[in-house]
């Protein structure tokens, strides 16, 4: 799945981490949809944003707010 949708769209991220792992929030601020993820701290933050991003992606389509 590719993230290719989102391009032109503001996302906002943010990482907490708790104990050993992460969590990543995500936000498409034009239409407020908000999603996250967990994975292990040591995945790397490139790792957990791409997950996140596909996620995000994945919901935006499901609710036909982008195709």
């Amino acid at each position: 799945m590719t993230t290719d949708s989102l391009k032109g769209r503001e996302v906002l991220l943010e990482f907490s981490t708790m104990g050993n792992y992460v969590k990543v929030s995500a936000i498409d601020v034009q239409s407020m949809v908000e999603i996250s993820i967990s994975g292990p701290a040591n995945a790397g933050e490139a790792v957990l944003k791409k997950n996140a991003l596909q996620r995000l992606t994945y919901i935006l389509r499901k609710k036909a707010i982008i195709s």
